[in-house]
């Protein structure tokens, strides 16, 4: 069975919440509880915090995480990850989870990193769930994607996909979840490659991917979970991870 590694990319200089990966939550730093969830993953063989900046690296090492201290001058966090990835030995795989998301389900992770075993042909994975309600997915900012019958990306948009022309209330819309699989050599490949017009036009990296011809499995997952990009998100987190507790 080919080996996984989770990586976590964190960085401190977030305009809307600078500071957010050590921001307490229940006690506990925004990252730390990212973390642990990756830890109950089945599938994983190692968790690593990938930073630029020290605050971080000396939180996340006191709280027993596997830190990696990353150049400063990337673009994306996916550039981030790609650095730590291609220093890995024995890893096959990559499962990129945001530093963001205090409740992510270890099962999820577990889920990606079997349908990269599962299916060959894939470059990489990634997951949607189903919209609660259509004002939601008309939002821009909440990211659509649409699939073929078995599971594989055909397009990633900010626009509402599939239009129903007819307005017979019959489309399904499903939201994008900000998690990535990857195949530790396609990933290098990725982010060599130069950004593409749709992603561009979109601001969505995933569609470098498409517009170059690779293939992303999708993951039709329960729930969202809870991402913080704002200090105004930390109640909801709270609130969140309190239930998972009990």
């Amino acid at each position: 069975m080919s080996k996984t590694a989770v990586i976590i990319p964190a960085r401190w200089a977030s305009t809307r919440f600078p500071g957010k990966p050590l921001f307490p939550i229940l006690g506990k730093p925004l990252l730390q509880h990212c973390w642990e969830r990756c830890l109950k993953a089945k599938s994983v063989s190692q968790v690593i915090v990938a930073t630029d900046d020290m605050r971080i690296a000396e939180a996340a090492f006191e709280f027993g995480a596997e830190v990696a201290v990353t150049s400063p001058k990337h673009p994306s966090g996916t550039d981030r990850v790609a650095e730590v990835a291609r220093k890995l030995t024995g890893v096959t795989n990559i499962i990129n989870v945001q530093g963001d998301e205090p409740a992510i389900d270890p099962r999820l992770i577990d889920k990606l990193a079997a349908r990269l075993e599962d299916d060959r042909k894939l470059d990489m994975v990634t997951a949607a769930v189903p919209f609660a309600d259509f004002v939601s997915a008309a939002n821009p900012n909440n990211v659509k994607v649409v699939t073929t019958k078995d599971g594989r990306a055909l397009y990633f948009s900010r626009s509402l996909i599939p239009f129903d022309r007819d307005q017979t209330g019959t489309a399904k819309y499903f939201w994008h979840v900000g998690i990535y699989g990857y195949r530790r050599a396609f990933l290098a490949k990725f982010v060599a490659w130069k950004p593409t017009p749709l992603e561009q036009s979109e601001k969505l990296e995933q569609l470098r991917v498409l517009e170059n011809g690779a293939s992303i499995g999708v993951i039709i997952a329960k729930e969202h979970g809870v991402g913080v990009d704002t200090p105004e998100d930390v109640e909801r987190a709270e609130k969140i991870l309190r239930g998972k507790k009990r």
